[in-house]
Order: structure tokens, then C-alpha cells, then sequence
């Protein structure tokens, strides 16, 4: 990529998009995979080790909770932060910044001597991948040619999805093997090979790009000056105080009633601050595009369902099926390499298709996946029991995930594509973390529940129908809301109408995937 000064001192503008043919291009999409798998991996291991998190630190439910919300409520809370910084101060350069500051608070949960030291880590771990997640897709998008972009991305998809597939399997041997604490330093490796790929590779790009020419927005080059800082607070605090009202609901009391009201008043006065405030974090007026609120929506019924029972169906299978940590991660392996083969043809079939109808069957195939799981009880067989239920879950994964994100970016301009990105990436990290928290509660299960077999069985019986009613309204939403235009020849564009109409799924965004 080529670059031409730019005025008042702003970072080179690029005048020329790099193509995956070539040596800068293959590079630079290395260090965006490398990158994802710092996450990638950071995140998916955690489930598998926590039931010996806990008994090593004799510690009851809420830390298990705790330790996986503390990186979900980070991430959630400050991913538009991240991509928001990118903008402003350069997309490779707080890329860069968050793959570092993962690896750090890798290390320090590896380290962590009590419960107290690894929720504070795992904290830190969120705030890494709060600025690294959203750079990693909008260097792509920022860098490579609008006709290598789709082919980019399903790369970028393709190949972090070995790092979703082997962190549970890597994660359940070290469990079993040197121990829970070697899990966090699986993230340490690809940090490690990712940041001098990406410092010598990877151009540098700053601002709102253009959909075609690459140039510069003038409201980009505001700076730190413009930056959001009363919404980043607010918006931080509403998702805080709510998952900590939720968690320590259970055992009543003044404090976690006053934590849920002083989450509702801040996510009040955060969306008044977005709709007021001279350059926003979070502008309000994305939602204008009925499509881009529907999947949102969609986002949100789909995510807390399936980060509830990912997060206790690692569980049910250690504390009520048996299984090691090691076969728990292995028997929890169909589901995401089914997403790895088949996600790149799910995405040309919703193309062809549009969106309503694999967003409307994907949950619904999920929800059924849950419900066969409750076949996963004490004794159960898993050829019998618990693989037809995670093949189930795979097949509605593949058919859900891509459509999902090729319909979010496929809504808004190009120009807004790290906006939409980073706002659909919250509100499935709050969905998984209002699910995490909220589920042990409304499932009655206590603080020692998953000490015992009975105990946690009986809960996970009450979660999977819940789980699976939160997929089935996420269908009926997509049913209802969304079009069901397939493809077209032209690139969208912003209408005017808003509400009363969306341009067909499209362009330079059909293609295009993540693995969530």
C-alpha cells in the first residue's frame, strides 16, 4: 500500500489497497489471524479449566462466574473504546498495543496466586482484547483492495477458527496435565510471533475510510480531543454494576439492589450521552438502519443463549457425565470444526438466499442442540447422548454465524463498517455476560452447586429450555424483522428512509464472515 502526505501532521493517508497475492498482503493478513488467536484461544479454555480453578482455590460458584466475566465484561464494555482508538490513533498501532497487553495478562493469570489476583487478570485480559478484536477486522478493511476483501476475511475466519477449535482440546490436556494455570500461557505464543509481523508488515491507517479511495474523513482526524470518554465511563459502569447485581442477587440484599439501579441509571445516561454528545462513541444514528438494529437484536437473544450453554455445558460434562478436562474439551471439538469446514459455503449461501431465512433457521437448530444435551446426564453414552446434540449445535453454528456478520456489515456504509462491527462485538459479549450471570440465578443453582452431581445436573435441566427459548425468540425476530433480499449488483448506500426500507444484502460485504 501506497501512502500521500496528509495534512495537519494526521498519519499517511493510503492511496492504494494491498492485494492477498502479494508478499505484503499475505503478511499482513498473518498477523490479523495471529492476532484473533491471541483471543481466541485466551477465551476458549477457560470453561474447561474452571471446575479446577475452583477447587484448587476453594472457592464457591460466583468465582467460577466471576472468572469468566471479568474478561466478558471488560471486552464488552470497552470494544467500541478499542475500536474508537484505532481510528484516531492508528489501527496497527493499538492492534499492536492489545496483542501485548493480552499476552501480559495471560501471564498474570497463569501466575495469579488467589481467586482475587485471576478475576483482576482475566480483567486485564478483556482490556487486551478490547483493543486488539475490532483492529483486527478493520485492518482488513482498511488495507486490502474491496475485491480481495470478502476472500480476506473468510481467510481470516478460516484459519482463526483452528485456534477455536484446538484451544478446548489444548486447554482440557494441560488441565489434566501440567495444570489450569499453563491454559493462559497458550495465548502467550502467537502474541509473540504476531507483534514483529505486524510491526514490519502491517500499514499503518487512521480514520474513517472512504468505501472506494481510501481517503480520510475530516471528523477522524479530531483526535484524542473528540474522544468519548463520558460514554466509554458510562457505558463500562451500566454493564459492571448490572452483571454484579446479577451475580450477587442470590443472596439479596441492599448492595446488589443498589448495583442494579445504578446500572439502569448509567445505561440511561450513556444513551443520553451518545445522542447528545458532539462526536460519540457509540452514534446513535447507526441504528437508523432498520436491518442493523434487527440483527442486533438477533445478536443479543442468540449470543446469551449460546454463551450459557457453552459456559455450563463444559461444566455438565465434568461434574455430572465425568469426563475429564481433556475429553471434555475433545468431546466439545465437533461443533466449532463443523464451523471451520462449512462456514465459507454458509456464507455464499446466505448471499444467495439473504438473511431471514439461515437467521431464522440457525437458532432454531441451535435451540434443539440444547435440548438433546439434556440427554447429557450421569452415565450418558457420548456416541449416543452427547455427540448427536453437539453436531445438532454445530449444524445451526454454521448455518447462524456467518449470515449473522455479513448481514451486520452489509447494513451500514462502508465508512461505518468499524462502528457496526464493534457494536454488534458488544452486544454478543453483554449478551454472554448478562447470560452468565443471570442463569445460575434463575436456575435456583447455589454457591456450591458444582461440587456436586446432583446439585448442577438439576440446574443445567432448568437452563437448557431457557437457553433454548432465547434462540427461538431470536428467530422470530429474524423472521419478522429482517428482509429477505438476496444479492445484488450494486454497493448500498445510506438511505434516507431509514426504518421504511434497507438495501439488499450486498457488494463489497457478502462474503464476508466471522466466527463471532
Amino acid at each position: 500500500m501506497t501512502h500521500s502526505p496528509a495534512p495537519d501532521g494526521a498519519a499517511p493517508v493510503p492511496t492504494a489497497f494491498l492485494r492477498i497475492a502479494s508478499a505484503r498482503g499475505r503478511w499482513t493478513l498473518l498477523a490479523t489471524v495471529l492476532g484473533s488467536s491471541v483471543v481466541l484461544l485466551g477465551s476458549t479454555v477457560t470453561n474447561i479449566a474452571l471446575p479446577r480453578i475452583g477447587r484448587d482455590f476453594g472457592a464457591g460458584l460466583a468465582v467460577l462466574q466471576w472468572t469468566a466475566n471479568a474478561y466478558m465484561l471488560t471486552l464488552a464494555g470497552l470494544i467500541l473504546v478499542g475500536g474508537s482508538l484505532g481510528d484516531r490513533l492508528g489501527r496497527r498501532r493499538v492492534f499492536v498495543v492489545g496483542v501485548v497487553w493480552f499476552a501480559v495478562a495471560s501471564l498474570l493469570c497463569a501466575l495469579a496466586p488467589d481467586a482475587g489476583t485471576l478475576i483482576a487478570a482475566r480483567a486485564l485480559q478483556g482490556i487486551g482484547g478490547a483493543l486488539l478484536t475490532p483492529g483486527s477486522l478493520a485492518i482488513i478493511e482498511a488495507s486490502f483492495h474491496p475485491d480481495d476483501r470478502p476472500r480476506a476475511i473468510g481467510l481470516w475466519s478460516g484459519f482463526g477458527g483452528i485456534a477455536a477449535a484446538l484451544g478446548p482440546f489444548l486447554g482440557g490436556w494441560l488441565v489434566d496435565g501440567p495444570g489450569w494455570r499453563w491454559t493462559f500461557a497458550l495465548s502467550i505464543v502467537p502474541a509473540l510471533l504476531c507483534v514483529p509481523v505486524a510491526l514490519r508488515h502491517v500499514p499503518e491507517s487512521v480514520g474513517r475510510l472512504s468505501a472506494d479511495a481510501g481517503t480520510i474523513t475530516g471528523s477522524a482526524r479530531r483526535g484524542l480531543r473528540a474522544f468519548d470518554v463520558p460514554g466509554a465511563v458510562l457505558g463500562a459502569g451500566a454493564l459492571a454494576l448490572g452483571t454484579y447485581a446479577l451475580t450477587a442477587a442470590r443472596d439479596g440484599g441492599a448492595v446488589a439492589f443498589a448495583a442494579g439501579i445504578g446500572g439502569v441509571v448509567c445505561g440511561a445516561a450513556f444513551l443520553h450521552v451518545e445522542r447528545r454528545g458532539a462526536d460519540p462513541m457509540m452514534a446513535l444514528s447507526i441504528f437508523s438502519s432498520r436491518q442493523f438494529t434487527a440483527v442486533n437484536l438477533i445478536t443479543l437473544c442468540v449470543y446469551a443463549g449460546t454463551g450459557g450453554f457453552f459456559f455450563l455445558a463444559a461444566l455438565q460434562l465434568q461434574i455430572v457425565v465425568g469426563y475429564s478436562a481433556l475429553a471434555a474439551g475433545a468431546a466439545m471439538l465437533p461443533t466449532t470444526v463443523l464451523m471451520l469446514l462449512f462456514s465459507s459455503a454458509s456464507g455464499v449461501l446466505a448471499q444467495r438466499l439473504g438473511p431471514r431465512i439461515p437467521l431464522t433457521a440457525g437458532p432454531l437448530v441451535c435451540g434443539a442442540g440444547m435440548l438433546m444435551m439434556l440427554r447429557a446426564g450421569p452415565g450418558a453414552s457420548y456416541p449416543a447422548d452427547v455427540l448427536p446434540a453437539l453436531l445438532v449445535m454445530g449444524c445451526g453454528m454454521v448455518v447462524l454465524v456467518a449470515p449473522l456478520t455479513v448481514t451486520v456489515l452489509a447494513s451500514v456504509d462502508a465508512a461505518d463498517a468499524g462502528l457496526a462491527s464493534g457494536v454488534n462485538n458488544a452486544a454478543a459479549r453483554a449478551a454472554g455476560l448478562v447470560a452468565v450471570a443471570a442463569l445460575p440465578l434463575l436456575c435456583g443453582m447455589g454457591p456450591d452447586a458444582y461440587r456436586s452431581s446432583a446439585a448442577f445436573d438439576t440446574s443445567f435441566r432448568r437452563a437448557m429450555p431457557l437457553c433454548a427459548g432465547l434462540l427461538a425468540v431470536g428467530a422470530a425476530l429474524a423472521f419478522a424483522l429482517l428482509r429477505q433480499d438476496g444479492a445484488a449488483g450494486h454497493r448500498p448506500h445510506r438511505w434516507s428512509h431509514g426504518w421504511l426500507g434497507e438495501p439488499p444484502l450486498v457488494s463489497r460485504f457478502t462474503h464476508h464472515r466471522t466466527l463471532g
